[in-house]
């Protein structure tokens, strides 16, 4: 099956290179680069697959995440690509997550297929090495990690995340890809997933499918994107009737940056 590996990029050349160097030890038939509002800088990288160029604008509300993905996959699918590979810049693939997640979407034709992802330490002196990866972190404590060559499917869409995931282009075009209402960061993802489940799609966590998160401080702490996250998940309550990335919201609000309970309709950012 011919596939392609869809990333969204902003101010993270040095992530995207990285990314592109794990792509020479396991490559994809295709890697879509998604500038959002810039033309990310790519260098010649011998084994590296093709790239196709994508550039979306950005809105003053925030960077269009969801809308970039789906300009990302559109272009991937019209250039004949049958299983798209979704990772976030700051994700450096494993020589197997490719040819793990092809051989999953084969035997699946209505599916979210999500691998693990382990999170890595500041880079030493000299970066990262070119391989060895897994030995540096272990798999995110909260989200399933089976053995290689192992699926295993469930129910709790909530579990999803666009770190590094994968889709037939034919469940994609079913699924319609993400609400492009979010812009910033948050809560785009679980909606896209439970939008899934609701339409009848599986999760399904791929053994060996294994990506490495380049270490940066977590997003959610920058002041900047408070607003972001309050906006979303607002939407996201709108559409679906209960509160999203609810440990984030309670994290905030013992900060103090918003004012949230749980049971409450309204979600503001604290005065």
């Amino acid at each position: 099956m011919r596939t392609a590996v869809v990333v969204v990029t902003h101010g993270r050349d040095e992530h995207l290179h990285r990314q592109r160097a794990g792509l020479t030890l396991g490559p994809s038939d295709l890697h879509v680069v998604v500038g959002m509002g810039e033309e990310p800088r790519l260098t010649a990288m011998p084994g590296a697959p093709p790239v196709i160029r994508v550039r979306v604008p950005v809105p003053a509300t925030g960077l269009p995440l969801a809308a970039a993905r789906n300009a990302g996959a559109a272009a991937a699918i019209a250039a004949g690509a049958e299983v798209l590979v979704l990772l976030d810049v700051d994700c450096i693939p494993s020589p197997q997550l490719v040819r793990r997640y092809a051989a999953a979407a084969a035997g699946d034709d209505f599916a979210l297929l999500c691998g693990p992802v382990a999170y890595l330490p500041p880079p030493p002196p000299g970066g990262y090495p070119a391989t060895g990866l897994g030995a540096l972190a272990d798999p995110h404590p909260a989200r399933p990690a089976p053995p290689a060559g192992r699926l295993l499917r469930t129910r709790d869409f909530t579990l999803f995340w666009s770190l590094s995931f994968a889709v037939t282009a034919t469940t994609w075009t079913r699924l319609g890809g993400f609400c492009e209402d979010y812009t910033g960061y948050g809560g785009e993802d679980t909606d896209f997933a439970v939008t899934a489940g609701a339409a009848g799609a599986q999760l399904v966590w791929v053994g060996g499918a294994d990506a490495h998160h380049q270490h940066h401080p977590p997003a959610r702490t920058d002041p900047r994107r408070t607003g972001e996250i309050v906006r979303n998940a607002t939407l996201f309550r709108r559409r679906h009737g209960w509160w999203p990335m609810g440990g984030w919201l309670t994290e905030l609000a013992a900060a103090g940056a918003v004012e949230f309970d749980p049971s409450c309709d309204v979600l503001r950012i604290a005065a």
